[in-house]
């Protein structure tokens, strides 16, 4: 699976990133490059789930306020400044379902579902679309959250667990176990 050119930074970016964040530090005023470099994605990382346009809106700027306040704490783990609004982003999105008992949504084009068939090697055929749905819906939510990531947006694993909080390795064993799962359900589709 190719990684996304739109997510994966060069370390030249990195550091160019991090001299605007540094800025942002000492002037809010300042923030402004980042939110419009990241307004987009953490926008669409949210609609994607929920699949409430408005309530997307909302979500995506209490994020970026959340971040704002909070940017003092923020620290440089070598991976793009997206890293750490997506957590924020998540743990937003979790409070929100968890407060309103809201069911999760995927949004998912046939390129999407064609990558995780190919990583399970397993045929893909249109007609599996919606089972193909439905199985990924019946994932724990970290599980999903991971499926997302990485078949969705194309993330390299180092980016995933930064968002997530755990190790590389962990990622990269958490995938495997889910594409397994994954594989097996997929091969008892009889459609």
């Amino acid at each position: 699976m190719a990684i996304n050119p739109h997510y994966h930074h060069t370390s030249d970016q990195l550091n160019e990133e991090l001299v605007i964040i540094e800025a942002a530090k000492l002037n809010p005023e300042r923030f402004g490059p980042l939110y419009s470099k990241y307004y987009k994605q953490i926008f669409n990382y949210l609609h994607q789930r929920m699949d409430d346009k408005d309530t997307a809106f909302d979500l995506t700027g209490q994020v970026f306020l959340k971040a704002l306040t909070n940017l003092n704490n923020y620290k440089f783990q070598g991976v793009p400044f997206a890293s750490w609004l997506y957590r924020i982003a998540h743990n937003e999105l979790m409070q929100m379902f968890r407060s309103l008992k809201d069911k999760r949504a995927i949004n998912a084009d046939i390129g999407d579902l064609r990558f995780i068939t190919e990583e399970t090697q397993e045929p893909f055929f249109e007609e599996y679309i919606p089972a193909i749905k439905q199985l990924i819906l019946e994932l724990e939510s970290d599980d999903l959250q991971m499926v997302e990531l990485r078949f969705f947006e194309k993330r390299p694993f180092k980016e995933i667990a930064e968002i997530l909080d755990i190790t590389e390795v962990n990622a990269k064993v958490r995938m495997y176990r889910i594409v397994e799962k994954l594989k097996k359900s997929l091969s008892k589709l009889k459609i």
